[in-house]
């Protein structure tokens, strides 16, 4: 927020006190809100808002410009958006089409802060800094085809091209160059009137709404509101109703409306790419399932997954979604019970504990040497340099000598343990690959690597509630997939791994792992990746053989979900960002991935993991880029 006077430019040398700064970011939060009431958290998290709550990205104790301004960019933003911004008027007007509301929302986002950046030049320095960091964090500079450029993203960067005058910085690529002909052809006379009613958001909305019509995207806003009258109108007719019946029907309606303004208020405001899945937030923290649902404005995802339509083109089909979950471990499971089972992991692998510590340790060194730390000297500035306090004796009138560390370059990166939780794993290997994924956590974390370590298995033997369904309904041939799926969440990519290391104890629970089907735990497990804004998204499958279902294979082709699950993997390996690895238990993957390896023995897990991890991690490796050779 620099321009008005908030004094926290911090110095080019060594720690500084973040107190301060923290201090005048909230004032300079709470003034362009116009709220005194706004909470502003920070945290090593991602960054977030909740209703009048605002997590901002935690400040490092040596700051650099850049980081000031982004982090000033996300207050900004979020501050205008609680200022500028009428979430009921949003959710009456947006459009009901996924992609339509993604651009709707993305062009509102554009709108709020390009009032700030009119207003306030040093709103608009650091909006650019925010965005500027957004699309290098996206990659956008590695867009070349349409079809891979965000259209929501464009349709802002236009809009705010627009409004100010000032165009999408370098870090956005060819994003706007790709759809800028599009857009300007079908809505060329809107866009120069968009300036004129930027103040008016119910003006604006309408605009935007006729826009889209013309891109065929949406209906006009005033066709939905002729739509909707001429319905009720139909009923009214229908139905006749007393006076006092309709009055009561209005307030009825008037509270409906507001529950749901109010969920679009956090659904709209949020700040997890996937990813992310509200609940209530805590006066200390927000929770990882609000992160998983939000959007921030300094955090980009792309509005559609590689995996729409996707079942639909390789012919695989589901009987019922109704019996599936996706649940967290605490959920499953007491926390009582949670300390037991994780007591009984640790027991268990107690001799296991240093082998794979020094693998781990043997990783974090590999990684480590990638952030080579380098310093410059003889500065005013910075840390007291030891080597040079000689000078002082030979000449006592020699000034102090400082030096501070260069900051190092290291991609942002994201690592996915996917573990099978199928029946077949009971035993030693879901032991070991428990403790591995533990482990492994932990030795990441050091390194600044965001780990997720998800499971798949199914909620019963032999289809559970779908397979009951099948059968009531006449049993209609060759059904799909017929159980029901449980995808738990052992620990999420934002959680510490001490919140989250007694979750795995959880794999050690009687009754757990059944079945497995492969192919949709990874599209589950690559869309929550998707949506992160980590530059580097890894996953890694750990997996005893090919997916097993009794109940889909019994009434379904022998091979039907061993090709959906090809096809995912196809579909990972070769059109998406995300890089596949995994680890086959007993069983030869290699058939199935591109990068696999297979080991005979649960205890050769550790070595496997880490060796695996540590190729990508190497920076030759990583040059390479995706289809390198299979492993083992």
């Amino acid at each position: 927020m620099a321009g008005r006077g908030d004094n926290t430019k911090a110095k080019a040398g060594g720690p500084v006190d973040t107190e301060p700064l923290r201090r005048a970011i909230t004032g300079c939060v709470r003034s362009i809100a116009g709220s005194g009431e706004v909470e502003v958290s920070f945290a090593n998290e991602r960054p977030g808002m909740a209703g009048e709550r605002i997590r901002l990205p935690e400040i490092s104790k040596r700051p650099t410009a850049h980081e000031l301004a982004v982090t000033r960019g996300l207050g900004d933003s979020m501050a205008l958006r609680l200022a500028c911004h009428d979430t009921t008027v949003h959710a009456t007007m947006a459009p009901q089409g996924t992609d339509a509301r993604a651009v709707f929302d993305a062009v509102e986002q554009a709108r709020v802060e390009s009032l700030g950046s009119l207003r306030m030049a040093g709103v608009a320095s650091n909006i650019s800094s925010m965005n500027a960091e957004k699309y290098s964090k996206a990659n956008f500079s590695g867009v070349e085809r349409q079809e891979d450029a965000p259209l929501g993203e464009a349709m802002a960067m236009l809009v705010r091209e627009k409004l100010t005058g000032v165009k999408p910085p370098a870090s956005a690529g060819k994003v706007l160059d790709l759809w800028r002909p599009f857009i300007e052809e079908k809505t060329g006379t809107e866009l120069q009137n968009l300036k004129s009613v930027m103040e008016d958001q119910q003006a604006f909305g309408r605009l935007v709404r006729h826009m889209l019509s013309s891109m065929q995207m949406a209906e006009d806003y005033g066709d939905d509101e002729s739509q909707t009258e001429e319905m009720e109108n139909e009923n009214d007719e229908e139905q006749p109703r007393s006076n006092e019946t309709e009055n009561d029907e209005v307030e009825e309606d008037a509270g409906s409306d507001a529950a749901p303004a109010e969920e679009s208020r956090a659904a709209e405001e949020q700040l997890e790419d996937g990813e992310m899945d509200g609940a209530e937030i805590s006066d200390d923290d927000m929770s990882d399932e609000d992160d998983d649902q939000s959007e921030t404005p300094g955090e980009t995802r792309r509005p559609n997954s590689p995996f729409d339509d996707f079942n639909e083109k390789v012919d695989y089909h589901i009987f019922t979604e109704a019996f599936d979950e996706e649940i967290s471990a605490e959920e499953l499971c007491d926390e009582a019970e949670l300390d037991r089972l994780r007591a009984f992991l640790d027991k268990q692998l107690s001799h296991l504990q240093g082998a794979v510590g020094r693998l781990a340790n043997r990783l974090q060194r590999r990684l480590m040497a990638q952030q080579n730390r380098s310093w410059d000297f003889d500065l005013e500035e910075g840390y007291l340099d030891p080597a040079r306090l000689v000078r002082l004796i030979i000449d006592p009138m020699q000034p102090l000598s400082f030096k501070r560390e260069r900051d190092t370059k290291f991609r942002d990166t994201v690592v996915s343990l996917v573990i099978d939780n199928s029946g077949s794993m009971r035993g030693r290997p879901i032991t070991v690959a428990a403790t591995c994924a533990d482990i492994l956590a932990r030795t990441l974390e050091r390194c600044g690597v965001k780990v997720e370590i998800l499971g798949f298995t199914t909620k019963a033997w032999k289809g559970g509630q779908s397979r009951e369904q099948w059968l009531a309904g006449g049993k209609p041939p060759t059904p799909g997939r017929l159980n029901d799926l449980r995808h738990i969440v052992y620990k999420s990519a934002d959680a510490p791994w001490r919140r989250s290391r007694r979750n795995l104890g959880l794999m050690m629970r009687e009754g757990l792992l059944k079945e497995n089907i492969d192919g949709e735990a990874l599209m589950w497990a690559h869309n929550r990746l998707i949506g992160r804004p980590e530059q580097r998204k890894i996953m890694m499958m750990i997996s005893d053989g090919a997916p097993v279902d009794d109940s889909t294979l019994s009434v379904n082709p022998g091979n039907y979900l061993e090709r959906h699950l090809r096809a995912v993997i196809d579909q990972i390996e070769n059109r998406s960002s995300v890089e596949l690895l995994a680890i086959g238990i007993g069983h030869d993957v290699t058939r199935y991935y591109k990068r696999a390896v297979t080991i005979v023995d649960a205890d050769e897990l550790a070595g496997a993991m880490t060796e695996q991890l540590a190729s990508l991690f190497d920076e030759n490796a990583a040059g390479s880029g995706r289809g390198r050779r299979r492993a083992g």
